[in-house]
């Protein structure tokens, strides 16, 4: 079954997890678009600039559909892979993780790496206030103005959210719903002949 709701972090968030000497310092972030994680990790790198590596993982989209992680030197697949795999098992989705390593002394090997930082990611999700959203999508609504009452019937009655209005001769109405329920509310303003409504975007 489809889901409309999907979880995200609040805010930008701090993690911690030490192994044999090393530390490893994990940061958190919200973040929409490719950009916002390129803008974040520079951040990452200009506080931590004298740690070795600078590993991440992310993903993006309500649908999860853009994923990335990133190792920045260390062994294949023993840094990104396991901060992504802690986003994925906690069900998140907007969400950066930056862990920064500081070198201990002591060689960890790759499963001491993946175990540490799988714990770091893990250690800044906990630490995290997880927020759940859901996907909406909006509608635009153009009637006459002698059709307001079956309107705003309408929108009171699915509980929409009304983002826009602009009632004058010609009214027009933006609203937004969640997309479960999208289908049915659309047909039951389609019933209606006297306005027309389209579709504006998911948000």
């Amino acid at each position: 079954m489809f889901s409309d709701k999907y979880k995200e972090i609040k805010s930008a968030t701090k993690g911690v997890y030490k192994e044999k000497g090393s530390k490893f310092i994990a940061y958190s972030f919200p973040v929409h678009t490719e950009e916002n994680v390129k803008e974040k990790i520079n951040e990452v790198k200009k506080i931590e600039h004298s740690a070795r590596h600078h590993c991440y993982a992310y993903v993006l989209n309500p649908y999860k559909s853009a994923q990335r992680a990133n190792d920045d030197g260390e062994p294949s697949s023993t840094a990104g892979k396991p901060i992504l795999g802690q986003i994925i098992s906690n069900d998140l989705t907007n969400i950066l993780i930056v862990v920064v390593r500081y070198y201990g002394g002591v060689k960890l090997g790759v499963s001491g790496l993946i175990r540490s930082y799988k714990t770091a990611a893990l250690d800044v999700i906990n630490n995290s206030e997880i927020i759940t959203k859901i996907i909406k999508e909006q509608f635009a609504v153009s009637f006459k103005y002698p059709q307001m009452n079956d309107v705003m019937r309408l929108v009171k009655e699915y509980n929409l959210e009304v983002v826009n209005t602009d009632f004058q001769i010609e009214c027009n109405l933006i609203f937004a719903v969640a997309k479960s329920k999208s289908e049915e509310v659309v047909e039951t303003f389609n019933k209606n002949h006297e306005l027309t409504i389209k579709y504006l975007k998911t948000v």
